[in-house]
């Protein structure tokens, strides 16, 4: 007998290595017969279903063979089934996916490996699919440095010979129709390294649905079926004038701002329906969700990412999280998203040397990991890899309806040396240390995101001095909407930590913000970084006894407020939140039984409300047109005073007082004359103050003081801020 030409090949199949399992496996013409081949491990006999056609196996091995003349093939349908008996006598049957032809676009390709697809997610990854009229599950996934990679799960013992997948040429793309497959079946992907020979078991990088942690696992998602109720928000989002609108942004870390009553989790339907109606009394404009994308390690908070194209399996399902965003939307709130493009864990089963390889890592590691974090750095200049960080971009903006994002660690992206020491890092092409293909990318990114999501909003966390954060591309900028100001944060709480005695000496520090205000549109942000590893509550970060904190912490906010740019609040500061926040519990709600804390809310929600119904607080945050120092040389006394001006002359004004001490008639410039109220006092008794306050009305005197025609005598409240508006 000859020697069967087949024999390597099957030989390779059966030990899971071959890349192009279709020129062996399914049907084939040979000669003048039609050949149809199987390999079924743990077979004792097989069929084919259509004709009850006996198989062959062949000596000694679990591959199957029918061998017929094209006539007694006529019948032989193109997509046929398999029946086989397992040694226990179980009956199985399957169609055989090695009769499909390629599902994947040519196109799609050419579009993913140039980095400039942005709906890559609709090709790779795991859907519901139909072909030739048969349905089943379509799996697609980048491997280009694999000898061979199969999808594996429960419907196939995980058994990596059973389902290998095809090669797409050159494009290092693998895909494979399963047929009559149905949606959520758990998988992954087994991937045979090419290089090493190393067997590695991955989570789908596309997958849109994964299981509960510590599982690891990817889910075939069902098809999208959600009926948003949202059109009209999402309509008037194209036309967002953001920039002369409210905002601001209560952020807010899911798993730890409260929980069910047996203690576990709020699913995303019940946190959404607490939150609501949270957020609508505090008057926030927008909730900013701290990362829910797929996360293994919940001490992370969400900011090592394994499942960039997925809500965490943590608080409930893909539709569950969309009911999340809608319930928002529904009720006028929006929703922004931490993501995180920097970097990725070093996770087994996540992207870490994917195919055996550093693939979406860069390879060399003064490039490729940060030490600080023990995590590992995109390539940014890999054209597939740009491809996957843009498509999960647009998938939260477009198909999870989220109306922006934080980026987070943006300054980790732009400087090679970033947090390294000499020598372990390496120059650019210029001998600089700016990351010029991260540039690159963050620039592609933003000009994308707005051409395909139009009114959506990018918010970089910055924390250096780089231009143009959010200046167009066009510009020479990187084209952030906004970026965090973490200047004005960290100054301003070293004022603050400051005893008021002594604040006399550092008052620079409090006005300097004012010298760089405009040169980006800046949000003020409280967050979550602020008020952990041992940096203390920010009412802890006060000084004094507790009445003074609370005072200095309302002083605070009120400042917050009224300075120019959007604003961020951390869950639990908007109460005086008096522990660091710990993400395992939930936050001291009970505190809400004493009444400083109680005024404390209550102020950040008259702040809240203050600010979204003056437009001189709002309307011009970007530019001088809305600012103007009334004195801002008062240290001694350590008072600062200012207008914040709208259209049609709208005028507020605005003193804090950053000493314990009242001051009496304190006079103060303004532009015109009329009769001058109190809008808001942070040392009202409804807010836990002493209650000491200015005359319902004070009236312009034609006294001209400081560069001004008019002035007021004021009465400074203690460790406090007040806000006047004009009449007439």
């Amino acid at each position: 007998m000859s020697p069967n030409p087949f024999a390597d090949d099957l030989r390779r199949i059966a030990e899971a290595r071959h890349y192009d399992p279709f020129s062996v496996l399914g049907r084939h013409a040979e000669n003048n017969d039609v050949v149809v081949r199987a390999f079924i491990p743990g077979a004792a006999e097989a069929r084919i279903a259509e004709g009850e056609r006996i198989m062959t196996r062949l000596a000694d091995s679990d591959h199957f063979e029918w061998r017929g003349d094209r006539q007694s093939a006529g019948d032989l349908p193109p997509h046929y089934g398999l029946i086989w008996r397992d040694g226990q006598g179980r009956e199985h049957f399957a169609r055989d996916p090695y009769t499909f032809p390629p599902r994947v676009g040519d196109l799609d390709l050419h579009l993913f490996a140039e980095g400039r697809h942005f709906h890559a997610c609709n090709f790779l990854g795991a859907r519901e699919h139909e072909a030739d009229g048969v349905a089943g599950v379509l799996f697609a996934v980048w491997a280009p440095n694999a000898e061979r990679v199969s999808v594996v799960g429960d419907f196939n013992a995980w058994d990596g010979r059973r389902h290998p997948m095809r090669a797409r040429g050159g494009s290092g793309v693998w895909e494979l129709f399963v047929p009559d497959l149905d949606a959520g079946q758990i998988y992954k992907y087994e991937i045979r390294s090419r290089d090493s020979g190393e067997i590695l078991l991955k989570a789908d990088p596309y997958g849109r649905c994964h299981e509960l942690r510590p599982r690891t696992g990817s889910i075939v998602p069902f098809r999208d079926a959600y009926v948003w109720g949202d059109d009209g928000w999402m309509n008037e989002r194209q036309r967002n004038d953001w920039q002369h609108r409210p905002m601001s942004v209560y952020e807010v870390h899911p798993g730890s701002w409260q929980r069910a009553p047996q203690g576990g989790f709020l699913d995303y339907r019940e946190a959404a329906r607490q939150l609501v109606d949270y957020v609508l009394e505090m008057s926030f404009t927008h909730i900013e969700l701290l990362p829910i994308t797929e996360h293994p390690y919940d001490p992370s908070w969400g900011y090592q990412v394994t499942g960039y194209f997925a809500p965490t399996r943590r608080f409930g399902d893909p539709d569950d999280f969309r009911y999340f965003v809608d319930l928002c939307h529904r009720n006028g709130i929006g929703v922004l998203l931490d993501w995180v493009p920097a970097h990725f864990p070093k996770d087994a089963h996540g992207l870490a040397r994917f195919d055996g390889t550093a693939l979406f890592e860069h390879a060399d590691p003064r490039l490729g990991e940060h030490k600080d974090w023990s995590t590992l750095i995109f390539n940014f200049g890999r054209n597939e890899v740009k491809s996957f960080l843009l498509s999960s971009a647009i998938f939260w903006l477009e198909q999870m309806h989220i109306d922006g994002l934080r980026v987070d660690a943006v300054a980790s992206m732009l400087y090679l040396d970033y947090s390294r020491k000499e020598g372990e890092w390496a120059p650019n092409a210029h001998g600089g240390r700016e990351n010029l293909v991260a540039i690159d990318f963050l620039r592609e990114l933003n000009v994308a995101v707005h051409q395909q999501c139009p009114g959506i909003l990018m918010i970089a966390e910055e924390s250096t001095s780089w231009p143009q954060v959010s200046r167009p591309v066009y510009l020479g900028g990187l084209g952030f909407d906004l970026k965090w100001n973490m200047g004005w944060m960290n100054d301003t709480l070293r004022y603050m930590a400051h005893a008021p005695i002594y604040r006399q000496y550092h008052h620079g520090i409090l006005t300097f913000s004012m010298l760089y205000c405009f040169t980006e549109n800046f949000m003020l942000p409280f967050s979550h970084d602020e008020v952990v590893h041992g940096k203390r509550s920010l009412l802890n970060q006060m000084p004094g006894d507790e009445w003074q904190r609370h005072a200095n912490l309302r002083a605070l906010f009120a400042y917050q407020f009224t300075h120019p740019g959007k604003k961020l609040l951390f869950m639990g500061c908007e109460f005086g939140q008096g522990k660091e926040w710990d993400s395992t519990g939930i936050l001291d709600w009970y505190v809400l039984d004493y009444p400083l804390h109680r005024g404390m809310q209550r102020l950040v929600r008259d702040l809240n409300r203050l600010y979204r119904a003056k437009p001189a607080l709002y309307r011009y945050e970007f530019e001088w047109k809305g600012f103007e120092w009334i004195d801002c040389n008062d240290a001694r006394q350590s008072v600062i005073s200012y207008l914040r001006k709208g259209d049609d002359g709208e005028l507020l004004a605005v003193v804090l007082n950053l000493t314990p001490e009242p001051r009496h008639d304190y006079r103060i410039g303004v532009p015109r004359g009329g009769r001058y109220r109190e809008v808001l006092n942070t040392d009202a008794a409804i807010y836990g103050g002493s209650g000491v306050s200015n005359a319902e009305w004070i009236e312009a005197e034609e006294r001209p003081w400081m560069s001004h025609s008019r002035s007021l005598a004021l009465t400074l409240p203690p460790l406090a801020a007040i806000v006047l508006a004009v009449d007439g």
